[in-house]
């Protein structure tokens, strides 16, 4: 795991010094352990471990816009977010989930690493933050991986962004239909697709592609919706929606 973490970094050209690859060597030795307790992750072994969360959270460095406050919500187990924190301790994480044994198990891991003074943990729906004054529109960018499709998505995350932050969505292969079908929503939700990303994760041929979406005005105040609706009603699927 070690050569994997070391070398596919300096593949993707992120330096990580000693200190941080055995932060991510404790996190993972915690990522199994806990996983006897409670589901964090399907992927268990070393290399899937170190190739398919740690590096490919790391391409989200690749944009440029990992800075300043940044919140990750529907953490999990904390992919993207708290390997983007290990790499880059300089920026304000907070770390978003809907379920508290994640939240608990992300205190671990960030009390164990000793970065934990650094993060806020929320547990809370993604909807709820949204509405949270102290939440809503505080955060230079927003990330978040493989939590919905991007219409929902982009409901749930843009009204976190402050006008000129960016939401970066890591996404898989079917992301330019994705694109295709969120590009109304986006734009209601005050935000406009600056650039589409494509990351190569090292030592694969996956090619993820992070969606960058510039926060351009001001979020509806109805947005986000109650718990449940984006997912059943995503915006522009119903009349009153797509005006």
């Amino acid at each position: 795991m070690r050569d994997l973490i070391v070398n596919g970094s300096e593949k993707l050209n992120i330096n990580l010094n000693e200190n941080q690859v055995q932060q991510l060597m404790d996190y993972a030795a915690l990522l199994k352990e806990w996983n006897e307790k409670i589901n964090l992750t399907a992927i268990t072994d070393d290399e899937g471990i170190a190739i398919k969360h740690f590096l490919d959270s790391l391409t989200a460095i690749k944009t440029g816009f990992v800075k300043g406050k940044v919140i990750d919500v529907g953490t999990g187990a904390g992919f993207p977010g708290l390997v983007l924190k290990i790499a880059q301790p300089e920026i304000k994480l907070t770390l978003l989930d809907s379920l508290n044994k994640r939240i608990n198990f992300l205190k671990e891991v960030s009390h164990n690493l000793s970065i934990d003074e650094g993060i806020e943990f929320i547990h809370s729906r993604a909807e709820d933050g949204g509405k949270n004054r102290n939440l809503r529109g505080q955060f230079d960018t927003v990330v978040s991986r493989a939590v919905a499709n991007l219409t929902v998505l982009s409901e749930w995350c843009i009204p976190f962004l402050k006008e000129g932050g960016y939401f970066l969505a890591l996404k898989g292969p079917l992301a330019d239909e994705e694109i295709k079908d969120a590009k109304r929503a986006i734009k209601i939700l005050g935000g406009r697709i600056e650039d589409v990303f494509e990351a190569q994760i090292p030592f694969t041929d996956l090619k993820h592609k992070i969606i960058i979406i510039k926060k351009v005005g001001q979020t509806p105040m109805k947005y986000p919706r109650k718990p449940g609706i984006a997912t059943k009603t995503p915006i522009g699927t119903c009349y009153n929606l797509a005006k």
